[in-house]
């Protein structure tokens, strides 16, 4: 393969060497001071450009001493192209808008209930499910404006993102792209997607538990994950885990707008309750919200690649490699919104531009190449889904055991 320049010097700058590297001494650059990596079988040095890497120097890192070709299969190359012709990477701003009138439509909803009907248990439960909702379906449309897939291009995109994740969550846009971007460069790859960093508390996948077992390692009895998953992951994920890291995130980091927009919400929230409720009651009401919407974000976030392979880096193509580690749930009009599009994982993360309206008309194109490469493209029914989290949660725990226990 030829050698290419520092890339990120001048657009186009490349040193003139037409010398050819084996696999072998491209993947001993790997290293924090020394990174390379291979685009359309040219080889790059990347280590001072991965800092201006717009997507985070630790994405591009990933791919560091590996083929960072976004598309490897002609096929695949040409289904792009035609979505680009299609115009499905085009979104519509009317669905969008809608969307987040509905969010703001929930909000507004339950202010108005608690105002006319007061503080009571009932009333305050509906208001929690109803806050819990808002929570859950503006965590999906900052989720779509994070991919860059409305407005996109402009400023106006990176604004709303921060606007629905900082005002309407009070969450940190920065944070969450950091997490994200890399969970798509490397799905279900265990030190490089943080969605799969359990911090000792389940292990995942075939390979995990077993080197865990071996090295008689026992943070906790994971035999029994999937019965103190319910205990833990569920009800802790958003109200206890992510808040406190969130917050400890933006200030450890210097994200001055995301804290100002994330501070703009508790602002809002408590002018619009303390009245009712008073302080400790808000924050209890606010508490118990984070709860119920971590229950619908840890379900609906997990199904989808939990129960898929997780493992150590296998040096996969995209296609192949997406589709490993992802799954869809059946199309319904209720599945589209309680699971914000989610339910089309695999064409989303082929296509992570793509605005979600559009991922039914990409999907049967998506399974036809996959058909006729041979990679598998599962989907399954909603429940099925949830039930396979547990499952697999289980059969990991089992795994563990035995290799625990063997001498």
């Amino acid at each position: 393969m030829g050698k290419g320049g520092e890339k990120g010097e001048e657009a186009g700058e490349r040193e003139a060497q037409s010398r050819l590297y084996s696999w072998e001494e491209i993947q001993r650059h790997n290293l924090r001071t020394d990174k390379w990596l291979v685009i359309e079988r040219k080889v790059y040095n990347i280590t001072t450009w991965a800092a201006r890497h717009p997507g985070g120097p630790r994405v591009i890192s990933h791919y560091a001493g590996e083929d960072a070709t976004p598309q490897l299969v002609d096929d695949f190359r040409a289904l792009r192209k035609t979505a680009e012709d299609m115009n499905l990477f085009k979104a519509d701003p009317l669905f969008f808008s809608l969307y987040l009138g509905h969010i703001i439509m929930m909000e507004a909803l339950a202010w108005l209930l608690v105002s006319y009907y007061g503080t009571g248990w009932i009333t305050t439960f509906i208001l929690s499910c109803i806050l819990a909702t808002s929570q859950a379906q503006a965590g999906w449309l900052q989720h779509d404006f994070g991919h860059l897939s409305v407005f996109k291009k402009s400023k106006w995109n990176h604004i709303v993102h921060k606007f629905v994740i900082g005002h309407l969550k009070g969450a940190s846009a920065n944070w969450w792209n950091h997490r994200h971007f890399q969970h798509h460069a490397k799905p279900n790859i265990f030190k490089k997607d943080p969605d799969v960093n359990m911090l000792h508390i389940f292990v995942l996948g075939d390979s995990q538990p077993v080197e865990y077992g071996k090295k008689k390692l026992k943070y906790l009895p994971y035999n029994h994950q999937h019965e103190y998953f319910f205990l833990v992951f569920p009800p802790l994920l958003i109200p206890v885990y992510f808040q406190m890291q969130i917050i400890m995130t933006m200030i450890r980091r210097r994200f001055w707008a995301d804290l100002a927009w994330a501070f703009s919400y508790y602002m809002r929230y408590f002018i619009m309750y303390i009245p009712f409720y008073g302080v400790l009651g808000s924050l209890f009401l606010l508490t118990f919200v984070r709860f119920l919407e971590s229950h619908w974000f840890v379900w609906v976030t997990q199904m989808n690649h939990i129960p898929m392979e997780i493992d150590c880096e296998k040096h996969r193509d995209w296609l192949s490699a997406q589709l490993a580690a992802t799954c869809n749930i059946e199309q319904s009009f209720f599945n589209d919104w309680f699971t914000g599009h989610l339910n089309f994982q695999i064409e989303h993360h082929l296509f992570p531009m793509m605005p979600r309206h559009n991922y039914c008309k990409i999907a049967p194109l998506v399974k036809s190449l996959c058909t006729k490469y041979g990679v598998h493209y599962e989907e399954k029914s909603l429940g099925k889904a949830f039930i396979d989290i547990v499952g697999s949660l289980k059969k990991s725990g089992h795994l563990w055991l035995d290799a625990y226990l063997h001498k």
